[in-house]
């Protein structure tokens, strides 16, 4: 019996490690959601959201692997991941005041084990209970041979790791964290600089149609709704070539190169222009990943223009509340449809379809 209770630390010590193991390694793929989340949070901006997701995921993979050895176990260790547990706590009390405890992901295992708020703060306060049983039925090494380097040598080389395996440019300032990733490529003004105010509706324009006798037979023309210049028109380049996507009707498209519910939505697309014309479309993919968007294309099939821009200034234009995939359809610089994410406001092709063949009507 005694030599079973003696198994029981061990026990407990195994599973807090891959616990954190597992939430440091889930938080990886992809680690641009967990830098999103940090930033939404108002953690950090998107200049050091790079660095404070790495740290703190080389902490947590740390975490693991230091709670299996016996250096400053009882006297920093455990303290360290107890302190982290109970801001986890305190964290997940405030976001289920806000916004309800069975609401959203917490993110604690990333995307690859959803939890809500209240799951995973149940998660915290077993693994805190579990925690203390560890930390009073634990010995470390006695003085002298107690080596504080140890635990530390074992967040070094997690940091480490983490900064090799994920490298990032770093940026100088706010401004420079929010510039598009493309050469702008200077052209003529198609319609002059007032066309980027609103301008009154043309709903009485004639355009002469075919002589029938003497008399011409007025056509009605398209009814449209004002330019206006929107959030998107920056983009003066896309895939090497000038662009203005407040000119006439567009597609814009917001693809994470790596996102499997993106290469979904891009196929739909695909599909969905088989059976009606579609507007001139672009892609604006993350510039994470960047390597994989060959292969997006290829099992796409949705050869369009494209433009890489960095993480901070994909999250400004789509939106620091929004998610992956997006997909705008503009009229003039106005937003008549846009989808995003995979959930309640998620991509639908029928509605699309619907959009582009609903006329405008001023409404």
């Amino acid at each position: 019996m005694n030599s079973l209770k003696a198994y029981f630390p061990w026990s407990a010590r195994i599973i807090i490690s891959i616990l954190f193991l597992i939430s440091g390694i889930s938080k990886m793929f992809p680690i641009w959601m967990f830098e999103k989340q940090l930033v939404d949070l108002g953690i950090c901006g998107w200049c050091e959201a790079p660095y404070f997701s790495r740290l703190l995921i080389a902490l947590e993979m740390a975490i693991g692997v230091a709670i299996l050895q016996k250096h400053f176990l009882r006297r920093f260790v455990i303290p360290v991941t107890a302190f982290l547990l109970v801001a986890f706590c305190v964290h997940l009390s405030i976001e289920m005041v806000k916004h309800g405890a069975m609401n959203g992901n917490c993110g604690c295992f990333g995307q690859l084990i959803p939890m809500t708020p209240l799951e995973a703060f149940i998660k915290n306060v077993l693994t805190l209970g579990l925690l203390f049983y560890v930390y009073k039925n634990s010995e470390e090494h006695p003085k002298g041979s107690n080596r504080f380097m140890v635990p530390m040598f074992i967040y070094s080389v997690s940091a480490f790791g983490m900064f090799a395996l994920f490298p990032f440019c770093p940026c100088e300032n706010e401004t420079e964290a929010t510039s598009v990733v493309e050469e702008v490529v200077p052209v003529e003004p198609t319609t002059p600089d007032s066309a980027t105010q609103a301008l009154p509706v043309d709903t009485t324009q004639i355009v002469t149609s075919p002589i029938e006798g003497n008399n011409i037979q007025p056509a009605v023309e398209e009814v449209q709704p004002p330019k206006v210049k929107s959030r998107f028109s920056e983009f003066k380049s896309i895939g090497g070539k000038a662009v203005n996507l407040d000119e006439g009707k567009k597609l814009v498209c917001f693809f994470a190169p790596g996102c499997d519910h993106c290469r979904e939505t891009a196929k739909e697309l695909k599909a969905l222009a088989a059976k009606l014309k579609l507007p001139d479309t672009y892609i604006i993919f993350m510039d994470e990943e960047a390597f994989l968007i060959p292969e997006f294309l290829k099992e796409t099939n949705f050869n369009k223009p494209y433009q890489v821009i960095d993480i901070p200034k994909f999250w400004t234009v789509l939106g620091s509340n929004a998610s992956t995939p997006g997909v705008f359809y503009l009229w003039n610089g106005n937003i008549i449809q846009s989808f995003e994410g995979i959930e309640g406001n998620k991509f639908e092709a029928a509605k699309l379809q619907a959009a582009l063949e609903k006329p405008y009507t001023g409404k």
